[in-house]
């Protein structure tokens, strides 16, 4: 299924160390790059984070946030009441001999190991958040492919354009080489120079032949089989559909540089419109 590069996922997931909380969006970029921004507790998870993503996502910008907020109404950080009692020892060791010595209360929580972050299990929280990006991610997908659908549908119109113009052009060509022919004739008929006849038809061939395009047509025709069949694929193509509309549009410039109609002109200029409007549409896609 054609996926967009650009989507926006996140999601929350609650733990007894936290509210673990993630954000996926992603921008269109040539290749994949992914930025990450962690929870300190979390840093260790970065490659396993990077491969899941990579694993499923093929193009695209991709910014990853995965925090870790604390419970509501629990406390940050807790007194580790060992310590306290250490330093309450040493304290009446030394009170005999420093009868002066006084501690303040705020520089005793400063001491090392007076404070500490409640215990947490850190294998059972890295499966937590993995978890959640895996949701996130599911819906991060599910977002990508369902702007894809669009995408897909729009580039389908351009496509079914293009074949409507070559089919057109196709359908005009014989009258407009009866036309080019009638009027050099024409011309040449008004020359004060008599002509041989043979010479003049071959000379006629030859102009006539500069003016063929079906063969432009054929490969246009060619190139919009290959468009319906490459939308259907169900992997990446964005690369593989914009080397397609350079390919529309080289056989777009030949149509308009062999033109000698206004109608067939017109016809190209349409044809390079399309192609243009289906170009924007193919650089969303992954």
């Amino acid at each position: 299924m054609i996926r967009s590069m650009t989507a926006f996922a996140s999601g929350e997931r609650a733990t007894p160390w936290g509210t673990l909380g993630c954000e996926l969006r992603s921008v269109n970029h040539r290749f994949l790059e992914l930025g990450v921004r962690l929870a300190d507790e979390l840093r260790v998870l970065e490659p396993a984070l990077r491969e899941r993503i990579g694993a499923r996502v093929g193009r695209g910008k991709l910014d990853l946030t995965l925090r870790l907020r604390a419970p509501e109404g629990g406390d940050a950080l807790q007194l580790n009441p060992t310590r306290l009692r250490e330093l309450s020892e040493l304290a009446i060791d030394l009170s005999a001999r420093f009868p002066a010595l006084r501690t303040e209360f705020t520089e005793l929580l400063q001491f090392p190991g007076v404070l500490q972050a409640p215990a947490t299990d850190p294998a059972a929280l890295q499966a937590e958040a993995l978890a959640l990006l895996d949701s996130v991610l599911d819906e991060f997908v599910a977002s990508r492919e369902r702007e894809g659908a669009k995408l897909a549908a729009a580039i389908g119109e351009r496509v079914d354009g293009i074949e409507r113009i070559a089919a057109d052009v196709r359908t005009m060509m014989p009258a407009i080489r009866a036309g080019q022919r009638t009027k050099l004739e024409t011309r040449l008929a008004d020359l004060v120079q008599p002509t041989d006849n043979g010479r003049l038809e071959q000379e006629l061939v030859l102009w006539l032949q500069k003016l063929d395009v079906d063969e432009e047509l054929d490969r246009l025709q060619s190139h919009v089989a290959e468009a319906r069949r490459v939308l259907k694929l169900r992997e990446a193509v964005g690369r593989r559909l914009d080397f397609l509309l350079q390919e529309f549009n080289r056989e777009a410039n030949t149509l308009g540089s062999k033109s000698v109609d206004a109608r067939s002109s017109s016809a190209a200029v349409e044809l390079k419109v399309l192609i243009d409007q289906a170009r924007e549409q193919i650089q969303n896609i992954e």
